[in-house]
């Protein structure tokens, strides 16, 4: 019989506002390692991690492939974004602290684990991280994908700080086509498909043309919002080479205080911002899942 790779909608309060979360796993989620997927600034949840790409008969979905690995697969819509409460609020990268803890006791419930590892990717890695942070004895292993520390050195950054007054001045920002495709191929045309970018555009404005600003305002104005020295578990930066966030030099310099020394720094060649859907993407899933599967390591020492 074959295998089945069961989904399933959970909501979690935070306050007055629900938040969407997703699992998916293969036959059953009976002691499997849990992966929470921590989506970013312009794409929610599903367009990010469960995306389908209609003409064609590859697999671009991120929990598909994890489920298939043999991981219990989570994500959730970050408040303001996909099928979660749409608010006032800006949803910045604060308020995704209070998201991902709201998120929390389904987890434990669910899962019957009180460690589980986590992917952020762009914004997603600084939520990821933060919620980290906070919430070190909930941490196994993080991922943090085309993240940023201090900016410096960051073009994409640059130009976005010529619209930070806008975003300053209204809790949602406007989603626009072209953006939502630029993403994809404003760092080095060619390391993605175009039907791709298409689909992931059809998908995530199938939600609506906004999203909170929450996170572009804290991007261009308020970084760094991480403390490498407060990551005291494993951690791998994932950084796309021609990625225009991500700037090399100041992911190296956040690398070092890293305490943990279980930790690994990879540049994923011929990619651009969006690793997970590139042209290349059985490379970003060979590193990815080879960080995941470390074996324990023997010795005593404290890092």
């Amino acid at each position: 019989m074959a295998s089945k790779i069961t989904a399933q909608e959970h909501w979690a309060m935070k306050g007055n506002v629900k938040l969407f979360v997703f699992r998916k796993f293969k036959d059953t989620p009976a002691n499997k390692p849990v992966l929470i997927l921590v989506h970013g600034s312009s794409l929610c949840a599903l367009p990010s991690y469960d995306l389908r790409v209609p003409s064609s008969e590859s697999e671009y979905s991120m929990m598909n492939i994890c489920a298939e690995r043999g991981y219990d697969v989570w994500t959730i819509d970050h408040e303001g974004y996909g099928k979660s409460s749409r608010t006032s609020s800006n949803s910045n990268i604060a308020m995704a602290v209070e998201d991902i803890g709201a998120m929390l006791p389904i987890l434990k419930r669910e899962t019957g684990q009180t460690k589980f590892h986590f992917y952020g990717q762009s914004s997603g890695a600084l939520r990821a991280a933060k919620f980290a942070q906070a919430y070190a004895d909930n941490t196994g292993r993080l991922i943090l994908d085309a993240f940023v520390w201090t900016g410096e050195g960051s073009p994409t950054l640059a130009k976005r700080r010529e619209g930070l007054a806008e975003y300053r001045a209204s809790n949602t920002r406007k989603l626009e086509r072209k953006n939502l495709i630029a993403i994809f191929n404003r760092d080095m045309p060619g390391t993605s498909e175009e039907a791709v970018a298409e689909a992931v555009a059809n998908a995530q404005l199938s939600y609506g043309d906004t999203v909170p600003s929450g996170t572009f305002v804290d991007m261009c104005s308020a970084l760094p919002v991480v403390d490498p020295l407060k990551l005291p578990f494993p951690v791998m930066i994932m950084r796309g080479a021609h990625d225009g966030i991500a700037a090399l030099d100041d992911l190296l310099k956040f690398f070092a205080k890293l305490p943990n020394d279980d930790k690994q720094f990879t540049v994923m060649a011929g990619s651009g911002h969006i690793t997970h859907l590139g042209l290349n993407r059985d490379r970003f899933y060979n590193t990815f899942f080879s960080f995941l599967e470390t074996p324990a390591r023997k010795d005593n020492a404290a890092h």
